[in-house]
């Protein structure tokens, strides 16, 4: 299944009273008292800029008015106001930006989930119009790409299965307009551009998160994946079971051999013109389409998501996708392994040992464990095909979310790839922090009977993000620059939607993997 369709996007530079839209949305800070606690009495709202011919259309008592009506500006919080004629549109939507920035425009992350949020809330508005702050100088290109990716994320709906209509579920918002101050200006058309292909790529990979495990085994992920990369002039190798057994892909075989939809390895290359800049990027994602966790079984309770363990290898096809649109100045790779853990008579043990691609001989623990097996694999092979910087994503452990949170990935890696990482996370709004890799938790993975043991088991649960990063370090050859960002809470949101999240899949972190790739090919 995937969404049932896009968002159009498109730049105005029509007094914002003025446009024909079914609803208008324009920005408010909320103010402070002297207690520093935000009041929503009449008066205390302050407008943000490009509400101005809105506000003059209502002879200066629109913050009044919302205000009576709740308004805080509180970030996020979305007020609807019937014009009655005011001016064109026939409504308008007031959303939150959160107090008054001293001196400069929101943070693009505050509008992008301030666009996404209002978007959302106009579902059944077809047309919709944005005219929040957007500094009117050739800065401004951070902030146009965050309202215009909030805007293009904000209207997602996965399709579902539900046979019956629903008379109350109004349809998402299928056309957007911001107002600009000069909508022919080509920078600015050049951000709504990239916008519209992140965020497509986006997009699809909450569609694949999202799908039915059912639906996606790793075969047909494999050709959903491959059918889309030749569509994009991507290279495309898909490895089927044989091959990866004959190949030495020994974690990505053990992982899948307990389920009757066999494993595959895809490799999408995409090669840029000319030659690039000489540097080469490896990407490389986990796709476990279903995590039963084998024979070391996970609890029944919240299993359900385990439909989302293929969310690395979704983010990674996808962002090549962007990438060949795109067309960065530097050539990429992908290397998705896919794998379904299953419990069965043919599934791997605990006490296993199985040689894996770069022919170290790891000791099986816990079978849930299976994400190191088959990206250790995965990253052997990217290395032997040469590579600069290696960029691995995944669902690896809860003890990312135990550690961060929900919203902040864990990386971990060459320290420079780390903080280049952070920053680029930080720019684009999927965050990471940098997290060590222990001599100490190395030391407890060590094996009686093989080169090393697939967790610490005398460590347990305690530092379990660490020990899958310690794992996955030794698949990596020393001349290689990279960074595993562990995304187990990011990558699939639980709760009420929420600015730019709807519920299910987020598409982290495909942002970052574009910007990383753009990075190298600007910076080397």
């Amino acid at each position: 299944m995937t969404s049932p369709r896009t968002t159009n996007l498109s730049l105005v530079d029509t007094d914002p009273a003025e446009l024909a839209v079914d609803a208008i949305v324009i920005g408010v800070h909320s103010q402070t008292g002297e207690q520093g606690a935000t009041s929503g009495l009449a008066g205390t709202l302050l407008l943000a800029s490009g509400a101005e011919s809105i506000a003059a259309a209502f002879d200066g008592k629109l913050t009044e008015t919302l205000a009576l009506l709740g308004a805080t500006g509180g970030p996020g919080e979305v007020i609807k106001l019937a014009t009655l004629g005011t001016v064109t549109a026939p409504l308008v939507a007031a959303v939150g930006l959160g107090p008054e920035p001293s001196g400069a425009a929101p943070a693009p992350e505050t509008l992008r989930r301030a666009a996404g949020s209002a978007i959302r809330a106009l579902a059944g508005a077809p047309k919709v119009a944005l005219s929040l702050p957007l500094p009117d100088d050739a800065d401004a290109s951070a902030e146009l790409r965050a309202v215009a990716e909030g805007a293009l994320l904000g209207g997602y709906r996965f399709a579902g299965y539900k046979t019956r209509p629903q008379p109350t579920r109004r349809e998402p918002v299928t056309e957007v307009l911001i107002a600009v101050p000069d909508a022919g200006d080509a920078g600015a058309q050049a951000e709504v551009t990239r916008a519209q292909v992140v965020a497509g790529a986006v997009r699809l990979t909450r569609d694949w998160v999202n799908t039915a495990p059912n639906e996606l085994r790793p075969p047909s992920f494999a050709d959903a994946v491959a059918d889309a990369a030749r569509d994009a002039g991507l290279g495309v190798e898909v490895l089927d079971e044989a091959a990866l057994a004959a190949g030495g892909y020994g974690g990505i075989v053990a992982v899948g051999q307990g389920s009757e939809a066999p494993p595959r390895l895809v490799k999408l290359t995409y090669t840029p013109q000319d030659g690039g800049n000489g540097k080469r990027v490896a990407l490389v994602g986990k796709g476990i389409t279903f995590d039963t966790g084998g024979i070391s079984i996970k609890p029944a309770q919240g299993m359900w998501e385990m439909k989302s363990d293929m969310g690395g290898a979704a983010a990674v096809g996808a962002a090549m996708l962007a990438v060949a649109a795109l067309k960065p100045a530097v050539a990429v790779s992908a290397y998705l392994p896919m794998a379904e853990n299953m419990p069965s008579g043919t599934s791997y043990r605990p006490g296993d040992v199985i040689t894996m691609y770069n022919g170290k001989r790891v000791e099986v623990l816990n079978t849930d464990a299976e994400g190191r097996m088959i990206l250790g694999d995965a990253m052997a092979r990217a290395c032997e095909d040469g590579t600069d910087y290696l960029f691995e994503t995944s669902t690896l452990t809860g003890g990312q979310v135990v550690a961060l949170g929900k919203r902040v990935a864990g990386v971990m890696g060459t320290p420079e790839l780390c903080e280049r990482v952070q920053a680029v996370g930080d720019a684009v709004g999927e965050p990471a922090w940098p997290m060590p890799l222990p001599d100490d938790v190395r030391k407890g993975m060590e094996s009686d009977v093989a080169d090393i043991s697939q967790v610490n088991a005398g460590m347990d649960r305690a530092g379990h993000m660490l020990q899958g990063g310690v794992f996955l370090r030794e698949f990596v050859t020393d001349d290689v620059a990279w960074a595993h960002i562990d995304i187990a809470g990011p990558s699939y949101h639980s709760g009420e939607a929420t600015g730019y999240w709807t519920k299910g899949g987020t598409g982290v972190p495909v942002r970052m993997l574009v910007q990383l790739v753009e990075d190298v090919a600007a910076n080397g």
